[in-house]
């Protein structure tokens, strides 16, 4: 896998940033710009062949955090990276010295509320043009509008949003949608139940960051954060799903919080 290693070593806890898709590469180097400061932040590439599956992946975050040498870490995951990173902690929770689970889906039905958020911030015309993209075979420069597209309503300001989806858009990386569905189908099959069930057995500090302007619906992180016994809830207000980019000191000064926060706890 390929690895980034950055920032300070001191007294906190390390930190490993662990990014969305599924399918999708390293994209939270900017996140680890904010925490660098105080701390050792790792990031990796989830990987491009399979088996796609949860288990594999916490496997790898198991073997990368024996590979660095740490005892305990912050594990913090953004999007899918959230689902990713929820599932590492409840695994290794004598690992895991907090979870940062940023813009995550929650638990429940979040896709229709983010389904309705979705078409007030498209036109006809752009979900017409998407849907034809899907279907199609793609040549470079469809491939970076079918992204755009796809992208740029995830951010709380569309016109800015836009240009900010352009250029993740334009990535030399193909998106491993193989990795996509076989995971999306793998979450989606765990149950609300299993979900909350898993949550009130974490132990660690886990703070659920989400943005207000998110069109993944905040109502289902609301819910899996109060399962959680040491959980926090914190809003970005005026932020959409990458709140570093449209609220960076304020997102920046939540994710050092929790880092620095730890100094001093002991394992649960």
């Amino acid at each position: 896998m390929r690895t980034w290693t950055t920032g300070t070593a001191g007294p906190h806890p390390p930190v490993v940033l662990v990014h969305g898709g599924p399918g999708l590469w390293d994209y939270l180097q900017p996140v680890a710009s904010l925490l660098d400061p105080v701390t050792v932040v790792h990031r990796y590439d989830q990987p491009w062949d399979g088996p796609h599956t949860i288990a594999r992946y916490v496997a790898d975050l198991e073997e990368l955090r024996r590979h660095w040498g740490h005892e305990r870490w912050v594990v913090a995951g953004h999007s899918f990276g959230a689902t990713l990173a929820f599932a590492y902690a409840h695994q290794h929770p004598e690992r895991t010295a907090a979870l940062g689970y940023l813009s995550g889906v929650g638990v429940g039905d979040w896709r229709t509320g983010y389904q309705r958020s979705w078409r007030t911030r498209i036109s006809a015309g752009q979900a017409e043009r998407l849907a034809l993209l899907e279907e199609m075979t793609r040549t470079r420069d469809e491939e970076v509008e079918f992204r755009t597209l796809s992208w740029f309503t995830d951010h709380a300001d569309p016109v800015q949003g836009w240009k900010w989806a352009a250029q993740d858009a334009q990535h030399d990386a193909a998106i491993n949608f193989e990795a996509n569905a076989q995971l999306n189908a793998e979450t989606s099959a765990w149950s609300d139940a299993q979900v909350l069930g898993w949550a009130g057995e974490l132990t660690m500090p886990a703070w659920f960051v989400h943005g207000d302007r998110d069109p993944r619906p905040l109502s289902s992180v609301e819910r899996l954060a109060a399962a959680v016994p040491r959980g926090q809830l914190i809003v970005i207000q005026g932020a959409g799903h990458h709140p570093w980019r449209e609220r960076p000191v304020s997102f920046g000064e939540t994710l050092r919080r929790l880092v620095v926060g730890l100094l001093g706890e002991n394992p649960q």
